[in-house]
């Protein structure tokens, strides 16, 4: 995890402002969704992914290196290595 050395105030009702250039570089949008994980001391923002990272899918996912992705398709891609 890099630094951007970029440090905001949280205000009185317990809101953040991303900065442009941050949102820019992740597209994230006005209206997009952000999931909120924590990780030890840590809170981890996330551009929501509602479904598979491949196929959209969003029946029996599980998480693989921090992204969703259905059975169906882990199940492909260990194929693809065969």
């Amino acid at each position: 995890m890099k630094s951007t050395g970029i440090v905001r105030p949280i205000d009185d009702l317990g809101r953040i402002v991303l900065p442009i250039e941050i949102r820019k570089n992740l597209n994230l949008g006005s209206r997009d969704s952000l999931e909120i994980f924590i990780d030890g001391n840590r809170i981890v923002l996330q551009k929501y992914q509602p479904g598979c990272l491949f196929c959209g899918n969003a029946d029996d996912l599980c998480f693989y290196k921090g992204k969703l992705v259905c059975r169906e398709c882990i199940e492909a891609l260990g194929k693809v290595h065969n």
